[in-house]
């Protein structure tokens, strides 16, 4: 009671900081960050977190060429090459029978159809080194998978939600399922190469080949659109910001 009723005795001693005092009245309250420690798990990231959406990008950007080698490059010189073929096929129906094409028929196509055969060799060639680098890729998932545990401890890495539900452990024992359909694919277009290469197949069958490239049938379902995509936009954190 006594303090309390000191005010009505006099002055109140001065605050060794006035100028300061006066700041902190006049400060308005600021709220915390929403990546602050206290409010979210942003702040609160590890290493091993970073390494993993790390990681995961790179893997889309591996998908993402995939796909443009197969849809862009691949696609336009696998059609180049399928007309092509049909032109110098109808130039040579037209011709008498018992008559010899000449070479300023037969040569330049057969010239662009061997630059187009080159191009989809290379995109073949190009397609191997993007598996083997998906395949690295899940390889160092398992070391970030080793040190979490080393660090953090097997609860934190198999218990404990990572961003949203998974845990480091799912995230990394479900990437290996992400392989055997790039794999399948990668074989397939080795099939569907050897098949548009062959100056003998026949239009329709030369034509079926060419949807099947493009159709990407090992990866429709199970590739990274498909499977891995959206699930990172709901359990990897800043995802979106990401892209």
């Amino acid at each position: 009671m006594s303090s309390r009723l000191a005010s009505f005795r006099g002055p109140s001693s001065p605050s060794p900081n006035p100028v300061r005092a006066r700041q902190q009245q006049q400060q308005p309250h600021t709220p915390r960050s929403p990546s602050s420690p206290s409010t979210g798990h942003a702040a609160a990231e590890s290493p091993f977190h970073r390494k993993l959406r790390s990681l995961l990008l790179e893997l889309r950007a591996a998908a993402c060429t995939w796909d443009d080698l197969v849809l862009v490059d691949g696609a336009k010189a696998a059609k180049s090459l399928v007309d092509t073929r049909t032109e110098l096929d109808n130039a040579l129906a037209l011709l008498p029978s018992g008559t010899q094409p000449t070479a300023r028929i037969v040569g330049p196509k057969l010239d662009a159809m061997e630059v187009r055969t080159a191009q989809l060799r290379a995109v073949l060639s190009k397609l191997e080194k993007q598996f083997t680098k998906m395949a690295s890729l899940v390889d160092s998932a398992e070391l970030i998978l080793t040190e979490a545990s080393k660090a953090k401890g097997w609860q934190w890495v198999h218990g404990e939600p990572l961003w949203c539900t998974w845990s480091l452990e799912k995230f990394v024992t479900s990437l290996p399922a992400l392989l055997p359909p790039y794999h399948r694919s990668l074989h397939l277009h080795k099939d569907l190469f050897e098949e548009l290469r062959d100056y003998d197949s026949p239009f329709e069958a030369s034509r079926a080949a060419l949807s099947h490239w493009v159709g990407q049938p090992w990866l429709a379902e199970d590739g990274w659109t498909c499977a891995w995509e959206d699930l990172c936009a709901v359990e990897v954190d800043r995802w979106e910001y990401a892209r």
